[in-house]
């Protein structure tokens, strides 16, 4: 079995988040993530103890900011708060985009800035283990401002709410309650405390999640290219003279440098096939062969 992946808040890389949201890797919270995180819930607890009036904490939320909030609700506006932003429609994500947004949101909390308990990213991490991933429907970010419609129906699975997906021993397969599906794997739902939901929801780890796995298909569809781009070369006894260096760094554009100096290293010096049209009489390959670096 491969290493887990550490969540530490600051060294989570492409391949780190492809490998739990595609493969089988499993996580873990670093321990100096763990401290950081007590550290700043210690904030929380000291804003709590004094009384003092923190957004989304001790008050409302949006509009409702000049609100206090008596002690005795403060759980209930968390839990309040992923109900009311549950709100997405449109077709549910595909399984690896929620499980790219579950690490992410880990690793975010993980960096101690947040104010929640270790519990809450922990039990993230343990629901990624146990390949359980929500319906999140994919329409309700609102950009920038944040993705608060996708992460309220991530952070529901957290309580127990929501719905996940789940395969029958009969090869049946379908959307069940989530609760019933964390019982069968022994998580328990957590009781969210003050600042907790605000922090599960306040981010953009949807539009982080779909860019970081489009970057990595994206990275491979060009290496491909370049492989079958070299192979026709070949095919089609193509000349090398036009994936010169001196060519491609007149310009300069670092991406065309790099794809010519890719194709060159597959294609190597010389060979056979493209030796054998060395005195063919023709001026030029079709535009497809000898502008492949400024296309890929």
């Amino acid at each position: 079995m491969s290493e887990p992946v550490l969540v530490d808040g600051t060294s989570l890389s492409l391949e780190d988040v492809e490998r739990v949201a595609r493969g089988s890797a499993r996580v873990r919270l670093a321990p100096e993530a763990r401290q950081r995180m007590e550290a700043s819930r210690a904030v929380v607890e000291r804003a709590l103890e004094e009384g003092r009036a923190v957004y989304g904490v001790t008050t409302g939320f949006g509009r409702l900011s000049d609100t206090a909030i008596d002690a005795e609700d403060i759980r209930g506006l968390q839990r309040n708060l992923l109900f009311s932003h549950a709100a997405g429609v449109g077709d549910p994500l595909a399984a690896d985009v929620v499980r790219a947004m579950a690490l992410l949101r880990a690793n975010t909390l993980a960096g101690g800035r947040c104010g929640v308990r270790p519990v809450v990213c922990e039990r993230l991490l343990e629901i990624l283990d146990a390949g359980i991933h929500p319906r999140v429907p994919a329409q309700g970010s609102v950009g920038a401002s944040g993705d608060l419609a996708p992460l309220a129906h991530l952070a529901l699975l957290l309580i127990g709410e929501g719905e996940v997906w789940r395969k029958g021993p009969d090869g049946s397969a379908g959307w069940v309650p989530a609760a019933a599906v964390l019982a069968d794997h022994g998580i328990e739902p957590i009781r969210l405390e003050a600042k907790e939901g605000l922090s599960l929801v306040n981010g953009t780890q949807l539009m982080t999640a779909v860019g970081a796995l489009t970057l990595l298909d994206a990275e491979r569809l060009v290496e491909a290219a370049e492989v079958s781009g070299a192979l026709s070369l070949e095919a089609m006894r193509g000349t090398r003279s036009a994936l010169r260096e001196e060519i491609h760094t007149a310009r300069p554009h670092p991406g065309q440098v790099e794809s010519a100096a890719r194709l060159r290293s597959l294609l190597g010096e010389t060979s056979e096939i493209g030796d054998s049209h060395k005195d063919c009489g023709r001026v030029q390959d079709p535009y497809s062969i000898r502008c492949m670096p400024q296309v890929h």
